[in-house]
């Protein structure tokens, strides 16, 4: 197991979301904190950053920033990666869903900006 610099739990607080140093967002049961084998994970590229991680309102995503910028969003459901972009020229270390509008997500970098997103 790599170093957890930042966690997030979902929404039902069924889930607890932890970002590791292996590029890997591994999720834990919260009843018994349990590794859920099943759901891991992958694609962005967060070694070396606390980018923090986080679940859509209705727990149906999860999204995570990276250190090239990027911010995935992953299908809960298939672990797959349903959406990527561009959001920061640094390091894009938050991204957070807005809780009554949910087609909205906030990210803030490492250039200095805060970006509101539809």
């Amino acid at each position: 197991m790599h170093a957890i610099p930042s966690c997030s739990l979902s929404a039902s607080g069924k889930w607890l979301a932890c970002q590791s140093m292996d590029n890997k967002i591994s999720i834990f049961a919260t009843q018994k904190l349990r590794l859920n084998r099943k759901k891991v994970f992958k694609g962005h590229m967060v070694a070396g950053y606390a980018c923090q991680c986080n679940f859509s309102p209705d727990n149906s995503y999860l999204m995570s920033g990276d250190a090239d910028g990027r911010c995935f969003i992953w299908d809960w459901k298939t672990t797959k990666v349903y959406k990527r972009f561009k959001a920061h020229e640094g390091v894009c270390i938050g991204c957070v869903w807005l809780p009554h509008e949910t087609s909205k997500i906030v990210t803030c970098g490492w250039d200095g900006k805060i970006k509101l997103w539809d």
